[in-house]
């Protein structure tokens, strides 16, 4: 019996802990509704224009805030920096000590306050002011010290807070982010930025690997396994096993790819002359190929939609390297 009631008590938990989130969820998302339909009324207007002023900056975007607004800013700034808006965090706290010598006249500055009233970013205010450096509010209140002190005013709807008490910043901070993410990717768009380009300013990991091109990685040279049409299939198989990618490449008298011979092809041509075999009689023709700029993460769908293990790198038709899927997996990119 006191098992029983112990589970049920375990299980009541349980269910205020799932009712709770999905308030919190709730909450939150009602704040980016109401942020997305700001958007389509009058914070449109001055959306646009915050992105301009940015564009129109030869420096870098100087984003502050404290407390929550300061750490939601510290990923914002992140989030410019690698989507091709070069930026950087500056702690309002600090720069009253020193660290307004980061900021320079060409620079523009992305303020955090969901008040408008943080007294730690009035010398950055000023700051601004007195050297004019383009100045962005994002702040819910329009009449707020800062919203006053800006050339740009981000004026965020009001919205109530995940908080039972409506006091955690919560539905503000996630607000204050999307609308961080918002800029960062109008910016790119509007920059053209490319995924080549993130990738080269995000080499490490899974994503940096998935955003190499073909060429970065694949065998070239004499490492790639090829044969002129009229080979006999017992060379041809020779030179499959010494290169070890479990095909090879048939080209015509051009050098250009016309076929492909695979360990499949091998055992559906399995027979007792097969040796004696040439290889256009074997050969799988016009075989799926990738360009040598194609993106890792583009070749794994392709190698992944086709069941296939190994691909051709092409060049005006010619055969200029070879990947394979065990390259993928020793960069992480699968």
């Amino acid at each position: 019996m006191a098992k029983l009631k112990a589970a049920t008590m375990t299980n009541d938990r349980a269910q205020a802990s799932i009712a709770s989130a999905l308030r919190t969820l709730d909450a939150e998302g009602s704040g980016i509704d109401a942020l997305a339909a700001a958007l389509r009324d009058g914070l449109g207007g001055s959306f646009a224009a915050a992105i301009e002023l940015i564009r129109a900056a030869q420096g870098r975007v100087i984003v502050t805030g404290m407390g929550k607004s300061g750490h939601v800013g510290h990923k914002i700034a992140s989030t410019f920096a690698s989507t091709g808006t070069p930026a950087l965090f500056v702690h309002p706290a600090e720069a009253s000590h020193g660290d307004m010598g980061m900021i320079t006249k060409a620079d523009v500055i992305l303020a955090l306050s969901w008040s408008g009233e943080t007294a730690e970013l009035k010398n950055l205010t000023d700051y601004s002011q007195r050297h004019n450096i383009g100045l962005i509010a994002m702040t819910a209140s329009a009449d707020s010290t800062l919203a006053k002190a800006a050339d740009v005013v981000l004026t965020l709807p009001q919205a109530d807070e995940a908080c039972p008490h409506n006091l955690a910043p919560t539905t503000s901070a996630l607000m204050q982010l999307a609308l961080g993410d918002a800029l960062a990717i109008a910016l790119l768009e509007s920059h053209g930025f490319t995924a080549v380009q993130f990738g080269m300013l995000h080499p490490g990991g899974k994503l940096g690997a998935l955003l190499k091109t073909v060429r970065d990685m694949m065998h070239s040279g004499d490492s790639v396994p090829l044969a002129p049409l009229g080979t006999k299939m017992s060379n041809a198989i020779l030179e499959m096993s010494a290169k070890g990618f479990g095909c090879i490449g048939i080209t015509d008298d051009n050098g250009k790819l016309v076929g492909i011979i695979t360990d499949g092809d091998l055992r559906r041509h399995m027979r007792n002359n097969l040796l004696d075999s040439l290889v256009d009689d074997v050969m799988t023709r016009k075989p799926k190929t990738i360009r040598p700029d194609q993106l890792i993460s583009e070749t794994l769908d392709v190698l992944n939609s086709l069941k296939v293990t190994a691909l051709f790198a092409v060049e005006a038709g010619k055969p200029v390297g070879v990947i394979h899927v065990h390259d993928l997996l020793r960069a992480g990119a699968a």
